[in-house]
């Protein structure tokens, strides 16, 4: 029993979830003792303000305002919890084109890339094409099929760099994701798609629904009203499925598993090691433009044009969701949602507390950088030491079942020196 209770603890399946765990317990740990400094030496805040900070980071999703008095309500908000599944959306698409690549052994910086081409794609089919002369569905659809192959081909174009001129991929996709940055502001910048309807939105691109076209709700609005949550968040998950599937139980998954473990053993073994690379360096663009694309395809959100200033954060936040989910797709649908509760949690620190938002984000940072050293936890979640070699050990002393047999080996070997003599 004792044997079967230290080899389930063992398993690598195991101790990655509990290095998992204890890298978000230690992040929230810092996030609550960063609240307790800063409410100990504030004087306006004080140890009640700093209780309420607390309370928001642990729960801040079933937060419902505050009650007569001023004291803080919890309970089920639907708002809040289908605000949640709208941003943990594209966080877990770009979480998937994150741990996608890594096990072809890549590292896909280059997600902030591809969602700006996939969302750019995307707008330009969808406000383009008139919705009275052409299905609102049909156009969908041809939206988020063209914002996908987009940011398919803008990961490609690393993965090509990577597998024919051995070119390192983060540097490829960094270049990348700064062209992609500018070239799309260029083309938003000469097109009629800047909102001129709303004075007051002058740097945007019109929402997809001033062409009637949205993602449908499929009765997630009824079940969370009041929030921006769409069916995207269903797709999400669906394509998390499949990529688990094709990773794990296909030939084609096999091999690009086999290209991350040695590229140079699967080639001897007669895979096509180029052609696997840019293809999942695609997978992972088109994972990423999917992103994108369902993100402004809701229908309830508008594009700031003026991108060169800086890259999508979710592009970025989606390697902190595929470290915590340890490259798993299915993992990475709950590491999706926790960051997008992290990020709901801020946003009620911002409105209910004289705290801000920054502290999640200090607290994502921490989760990451312990994710990065998960390694390490799960060496010391298992106890695993390096055995000395027992020297001091007598030798066995020989039984009376076998000495007789010792002898006669011994008089062999001294007969076979006597005749070599």
């Amino acid at each position: 029993m004792n044997e079967e209770k230290t080899s389930f603890w063992k398993k690598d399946g195991v101790r990655s979830i509990i290095a998992s765990l204890l890298s978000i317990l230690i992040g929230l740990l810092a996030g609550t003792v960063l609240i307790l400094i800063v409410g100990c030496t504030n004087k306006t805040l004080g140890l009640q303000s700093a209780w309420e900070g607390i309370r928001l980071v642990f729960f801040g999703l079933f937060s419902t305002g505050r009650d007569a008095s001023g004291a803080l309500t919890f309970g089920f908000n639907p708002a809040s919890m289908g605000n949640m599944l709208f941003r943990a959306m594209p966080l877990i698409l770009t979480g998937l084109s994150v741990a996608t690549a890594f096990k072809t052994g890549l590292f896909n910086i280059g997600a902030p890339g591809q969602y700006l081409a996939g969302t750019c794609a995307t707008l330009f089919i969808a406000l383009s094409i008139p919705s009275d002369q052409v299905s609102p569905a049909v156009i969908w659809l041809l939206a988020f099929l063209g914002g996908m192959a987009a940011g398919a081909l803008w990961g490609a174009i690393p993965g090509m760099l990577k597998a024919l001129l051995n070119i390192n991929e983060v540097i490829a996709c960094i270049m990348t994701n700064w062209i992609a940055a500018n070239v799309v502001t260029w083309l938003f910048d000469i097109s009629n798609l800047k909102n001129v309807v709303e004075n007051t939105k002058s740097g945007y691109i019109y929402k997809t629904t001033f062409n009637n076209v949205a993602t449908p709700k499929f009765g997630l609005d009824k079940i969370f009203p009041g929030s921006q949550v769409s069916g995207g968040i269903l797709i999400a998950v669906a394509l998390a499925i499949v990529i688990y599937i094709v990773l794990t139980k296909t030939t084609f998954g096999y091999e690009l598993r086999a290209c991350g473990a040695n590229r140079h053993a699967a080639r001897y073994a007669g895979i096509r090691d180029k052609r696997n690379i840019i293809l999942s360096m695609a997978i992972a663009g088109a994972l990423s433009g999917a992103a994108g694309s369902l993100y402004y395809l809701a229908g309830n959100t508008e594009f700031y044009w003026n991108t060169y200033q800086t890259l999508p954060a979710a592009g970025f936040n989606g390697i902190a969701v595929a470290l915590l989910a340890v490259n798993n797709p299915i993992a990475v649908i709950f590491t999706g949602c926790f960051m997008s509760i992290l990020d709901i949690a801020g946003m009620q620190l911002t409105n209910l507390t004289a705290y801000n938002e920054y502290i999640t984000d200090v607290i994502i940072a921490v989760i990451v950088y312990m994710a990065a050293f998960s390694l390490l936890i799960k060496m010391w979640v298992s106890g695993r030491k390096k055995k000395k070699p027992a020297l001091t050990e007598a030798p066995a002393e020989p039984t009376a079942e076998s000495a007789p047999q010792d002898q006669t080996a011994a008089a062999s070997a001294a007969d076979g020196k006597e005749a070599q003599e």
